[in-house]
């Protein structure tokens, strides 16, 4: 398939720089057989049955957006440079990959200053990434980049807005849990306490996996033949108490609902691994759904709406089938829904083989 196959018009009116207060109230598109009903993220509990699974991921995001400054003597005198920084990854030898602008600015052994609690070194450059060495570890990195860092907001959201102290709370599950996301698992984010009670109340079960979202989420697809993308790869982490309580679930005949495409990924992941039975699994995956993949333990997906193009319109092309997601596309612009990271939901809910 080619990419122009995943392309639609969006107006840029739809795309949701704040989320719906509280949480719950934003609007829920359920794709049920070839129905389309409008209704609000609060009725899941009648779209759901008892026995149903949700599978959600307690990765936790970090206020991965540093804005610094670096310091250089020249013969003219000090020289100062503002240096932006966009944290990626930890790596395994205690320096954190990262976004840099402008990274032309920055020589390797250079200092950047975050704060009075918070200052990187600059190690090394590699395809178009830094590698910094922070001064702390642990707890008091922790600290430090709280108090330094900003929420990663997403471009399409960044380029209208800064983030603010409300983005803190907004950009974060009600269950996050294990700190390492640069991008937040944004279905997840209709989710607050009373929903989860209320599930509970009609016999929903809630699994927790760990998939730390990276900001590769946000990369375009750059070919036009779609077989030649290659995913960014992402840890995460299957307990075996998770994959115990999903296979009694599908054993029960209960159906397997990831909330989100990250969550979808990894627990097709562990089941790809498994050969087809979801085990304890923990490792980086750069699993590439597209139109044709054999779903081995989903069975719906709850999951907000996509940017034209991107690989995530491919997943939910491959769950629904491509013409029914252009239908879905189409109801969900028609009747405004809002679109992206702080936008609406859907419940996509394929035909049982």
């Amino acid at each position: 398939m080619k990419l122009s196959d995943f392309d639609f018009e969006l107006p840029e009116a739809l795309i949701a720089t704040r989320p719906a207060s509280p949480r719950s109230s934003a609007r829920l598109l359920v794709a049920e057989g070839e129905a389309i009903h409008d209704a609000r993220v609060t009725d899941l509990v009648d779209w759901l049955k008892p026995g149903d699974r949700l599978v959600l991921n307690d990765t936790r995001v970090i206020p991965a957006r540093l804005s610094g400054a670096r310091h250089r003597e020249s013969a003219q005198g000090p020289v100062t440079a503002r240096i932006e920084v966009t944290l990626l990854e930890p790596r395994g030898d205690g320096t954190w990959g990262a976004l840099i602008k402008p990274l032309r600015k920055l020589k390797i052994g250079e200092e950047v200053i975050f704060s009075d609690a918070l200052r990187a070194t600059l190690e090394g450059v590699e395809d178009g990434q830094g590698q910094l060495r922070f001064n702390c570890t642990g707890e008091d990195f922790d600290a430090a980049l709280n108090a330094a860092g900003a929420m990663p907001l997403p471009p399409y959201i960044a380029a209208k807005r800064p983030a603010d102290a409300r983005d803190r709370e907004d950009y974060q599950t009600v269950w996050a849990r294990h700190a390492g996301a640069v991008a937040a698992p944004t279905a997840s984010l209709h989710f607050d306490e009373e929903l989860l009670a209320a599930l509970a109340a009609r016999g929903v079960g809630f699994t927790h996996v760990t998939l730390h979202v990276g900001a590769g989420t946000f990369l375009p697809v750059k070919v036009d033949d779609i077989r030649e993308h290659r995913m960014h790869a992402e840890w995460g982490r299957v307990s075996a108490e998770a994959a115990a309580e999903i296979e009694a679930t599908r054993a029960a005949g209960g159906r397997i609902i990831p909330v989100g495409t990250t969550a979808l990924r990894l627990i097709e992941t562990a089941a790809r691994d498994g050969g087809g039975t979801i085990a304890a699994w923990e490792g980086e995956t750069d699993i590439f759904i597209t139109p044709g993949f054999a779903f081995r333990v989903t069975d719906a997906l709850m999951t907000n709406f996509h940017l034209p193009k991107s690989t995530l319109m491919m997943l939910v092309s491959a769950l629904m089938g491509a013409d029914r997601i252009r239908a879905i596309y189409g109801h969900a612009i028609a009747a405004r829904y809002r679109f992206f990271s702080y936008g609406d939901a859907s419940l996509l809910i394929p035909p049982r083989g």
